[in-house]
């Protein structure tokens, strides 16, 4: 197939104009919007593009051998992603490709998980700051009215987690990767005893830092350390955006590490990114220059492993658009901050940076991305009947906040 052929077959709607290596120009799609115009240079170029799409755009933006002339690396990806390229041109990954996957990429032992870990969140905290909200909230937000702010939308996901725990005071509450504290110092305040653990030095450092600048020490306490090591029993645990790192080969023993850390009548809530449809592989650009050792999960491959774990699964959400209109919202800020981070990093990480949040959030508004909420319990009576519980809960975490000036 030339790559000409491999251009007409995915772009059916919008229009895009593309300058080959040569000076050679199409026009491609229906001359509707988006409308983009990029050009592209090395003789190497096209080919890696049609071996590995996501992978060979990615680099190729990165390196500037893709130029932009009109429209920006959102509006390519929207305009790629919306004409379902994908959907036409995919073939589900075989159980040899995999199981290939399975057993090297997402092995994530103990060290491999540290170092994969730290190859993103010990980047400078200043990177996050520029393009999270203020409590550096690192996932899919909840925007439960449609002119909520990023920092409006993260304060309600705090509230929503907090609440399908069903919290008293003085639990004690695991934070299965904690981030940068913001949630576990939700929970302090909240009355609970938290432990957070993380695999970043960096995150650990910062989380440690606001919790004594909070006063919140005694309550809330941060480890450098692996799931897998907890020992002790907790009447709570949480997870957020922590399970996309866990890979397919230690999901039993996630869930298993829950199941076992919870008391009689513990309640878990595990927060993590999925796919609508089966089992994949993770994409390639991602793998290579996002989230070594990560993969998003099929409902399928998780529930088989809850239940060999002996654990109900007490409530279930799915967030559909949330996560678009958060990596929207990211994407926004880190523009704005472009030349801070150009001076932080460089221009090249900045477009790998660029075309990560773009490409991400064209997952979840175009693809088969989306986040899911999992509640789970040891035991069938851990939980009122109905979710009421939850409205309440929230309502009242709403009353507690204060007041903006």
């Amino acid at each position: 197939m030339s790559f000409e052929s491999f251009l007409d077959d995915l772009f059916r709607t919008g229009e895009i104009e593309v300058t080959l290596p040569g000076g050679r120009r199409l026009l491609l799609g229906d001359g509707g919007e988006p409308s983009v115009a990029v050009k592209v240079t090395g003789a190497l170029t096209l080919p890696r593009i049609m071996a590995a799409p996501s992978l060979g755009v990615g680099e190729a933006y990165m390196d500037g051998r893709l130029i932009l002339e009109r429209g920006s690396i959102r509006d390519l990806l929207e305009l790629a992603t919306r004409n379902g390229a994908d959907a036409r041109t995919m073939k589900w990954p075989g159980p040899i490709k995999r199981g290939w996957a399975r057993l090297v990429a997402e092995h994530n032992a103990r060290q491999a998980a540290q170092r994969n870990v730290s190859r993103h969140y010990d980047l400078s905290v200043e990177l996050y700051r520029a393009f999270l909200d203020a409590d550096l909230q690192y996932s899919c937000a909840y925007f439960d009215r449609d002119d909520m702010s990023l920092e409006e939308a993260q304060a309600a996901k705090k509230r929503h987690i907090i609440a399908k725990l069903d919290l008293t005071e003085n639990q004690r509450v695991l934070d299965i990767g904690c981030g940068w504290g913001g949630m576990a110092l939700s929970l302090a305040e909240a009355g609970a005893q938290v432990d957070g653990i993380t695999l970043s030095a960096e995150q650990l450092a910062t989380a440690r830092g606001r919790a004594e600048a909070a006063g919140l020490a005694g309550r809330a306490r941060f480890s450098l350390t692996d799931y897998r090591d907890v020992t002790g029993s907790y009447d709570r645990i949480v997870s957020v955006g922590m399970f996309e790192h866990v890979g397919r080969p230690n999901y039993q023993a996630y869930f298993d590490t829950i199941a076992a850390r919870l008391t009689d009548d513990g309640v878990a809530l595990v927060h993590s990114i999925g796919r609508r449809g089966p089992p994949s592989t993770t994409d390639k650009f991602t793998a290579k220059y996002i989230f070594p050792g990560g993969y998003i999960p099929s409902l399928s491959e998780v529930f088989p492993a809850i239940e060999r774990a002996g654990l109900w699964v007490t409530d279930m959400e799915i967030l559909r658009l949330h996560y678009a209109r958060t990596l929207q919202c990211w994407l926004e800020r880190f523009e704005a901050r472009r030349a801070e981070m150009a001076a932080l990093y460089d221009e090249r990480f900045c477009r790998m940076w660029e075309f990560y949040l773009a490409g991400a959030e064209m997952g979840f508004r175009y693809g088969t991305h989306m986040n899911f909420q999992l509640q789970l319990t040891r035991r069938l009576d851990a939980l009122p009947l109905t979710r009421d519980y939850m409205g309440e809960a929230e309502r009242a975490l709403v009353k507690r906040e204060p007041k903006a000036a």
